[in-house]
């Protein structure tokens, strides 16, 4: 078959390509870029614009089945749910109808239905109606959350559930119903498939026979429950994780904060769909797959690997942080809580001339300052040699002064001997930051 696949670059996209390529059929992604998979063809099309009926139809020449995959999980300038969720698919299934491809495969989510609440979901259940009331014949898979070596969210939440504390963001019971990302792949290519038999057999006229299909898993739990079994997974034990619950009032506020910090996953809209709960009954895609979808305890199947690495997406920011906070103390005091004039004296004694003693140590509490807000800041393409800069600055200054301070190798505080760990911590972000020779 030949499968227009919207969304192939994203998370569930993807996989869905990998499993249609593996099965045989030819997939078109239709996105703003292409994939690096060579075996897929590609289609130009842009979702934040592509709105009218028209941009389509070419794009759907030859094409049996079409599986909308394209999703975003926040609105951002001319990026809205309106245009993506809604506008966009309503555009393409009107082209559907109009060039003969009578099956779709809609990828919408839980939660899309009359309760629907936040914008996400509004747009979501509006383009699925579309399609439940146009002519063609389709399948809107309705995901929980997913699960993925590979998905950010699942490498947050694995994240969450490696860190001492688990945090749990109001007083909602916020149920949830985990699903693998190899089941959600299985269901919709067996749709594809199944659709595809059921199009040929009805020689073009299907009719409208639109279902609704909630890809979960079979365990139904809340939220720090999920989070407790993924520790279990990976092999930390959920008895040490005590839970901080914090009043509704505090995790508003703190998905308001959220809203307005890039790349944050938590705003208003994601804490209200947690707290509305998101669970259905698994048994109609344990039929469809012919078994039981894939359990929480079986989610993760390198637990050493897996936990090494969500240990250090929380220890790394953390120790970024302490570093910062380093160089902008070191900052504050140079400049002025430590008295001005000793700090004279002592560049005087590592050769500074007097004249020159001023200069020296308000530019060294100016780069000191430099150099924490970058570690705060700057993206982590251009840290390697932020990483680099520090670590030149700390050997020298540790040189000048074991030279012509010797006095501070055998004070007690050790002043000098820690920056040993200081520059091991450095060397070890500038090692672990190293790009892969395969991007």
């Amino acid at each position: 078959m030949r499968v227009l696949l919207t969304g192939a670059t994203g998370f569930i996209g993807s996989h869905v390509a990998a499993a249609l390529l593996a099965r045989g059929h030819e997939v078109i992604a239709a996105g703003r870029h292409p994939s690096r998979d060579p075996r897929m063809g590609f289609v130009p099309a842009d979702f934040a614009h592509d709105t009218e009926k028209a941009a389509w139809v070419a794009r759907l020449k030859g094409v049996d089945i079409v599986v909308n995959a394209a999703g975003i999980f926040r609105s951002h300038g001319d990026t809205s749910f309106a245009a993506v969720h809604d506008a966009a698919p309503r555009a393409l299934f009107a082209a559907c109808a109009g060039a003969g491809v009578h099956y779709v495969v809609q990828v919408s989510a839980l939660g899309a239905d009359a309760g629907a609440r936040t914008a996400f979901h509004a747009s979501k259940k509006a383009a699925d109606d579309a399609l439940a009331a146009s002519p063609l014949a389709g399948c809107i898979v309705q995901p929980s959350l997913v699960y993925g070596a590979d998905g950010a969210s699942a490498r947050m939440f694995r994240m969450l559930a490696a860190m001492p504390v688990g945090v749990q963001l109001g007083s909602a019971q916020q149920m949830v119903q985990p699903v693998h990302i190899d089941d959600v792949t299985a269901a919709i290519v067996t749709l594809v498939e199944q659709g595809a038999m059921a199009q040929r057999g009805a020689r073009g006229g299907m009719g409208n026979e639109v279902r609704r299909l909630a890809l979960v898993g079979p365990d139904a739990m809340p939220f720090v429950a999920y989070l407790r079994a993924l520790r279990i997974a990976m092999g930390l034990g959920a008895w040490r994780l005590p839970v901080l619950r914090l009043p509704d009032w505090l995790a508003r506020g703190l998905a308001q904060v959220g809203e307005v910090l890039p790349g944050s996953p938590l705003d208003r809209d994601a804490l209200d769909m947690l707290a509305r709960g998101n669970t259905a009954d698994a048994a109609p895609l344990a039929a469809l797959l012919g078994r039981q979808p894939r359990a929480v305890r079986d989610f993760i199947v390198q637990p050493e690997a897996t936990r090494h690495q969500a240990q250090l997406d929380w220890l790394l920011p953390l120790l970024r942080l302490s570093i910062a906070a380093v160089w902008i103390w070191t900052a504050i005091v140079s400049a002025g809580l430590y008295p001005v004039a000793d700090s004279h004296t002592l560049l005087i004694r590592t050769g500074v001339p007097p004249m020159l003693a001023p200069l020296m140590l308000y530019g060294a509490s100016a780069l000191d300052l430099a150099f924490g807000a970058a570690t705060l800041a700057w993206p982590r393409r251009n840290r390697r040699w932020l990483w680099l800069a520090q670590i030149a600055l700390i050997a020298f200054y540790s040189i000048v002064i074991a030279w012509r301070l010797p006095e501070f190798l055998l004070h007690p505080y050790g002043p000098i001997s820690k920056n040993l760990p200081m520059l091991a911590a450095l060397w070890m972000l500038y090692e672990l930051e190293k790009p892969s020779w395969n991007t």
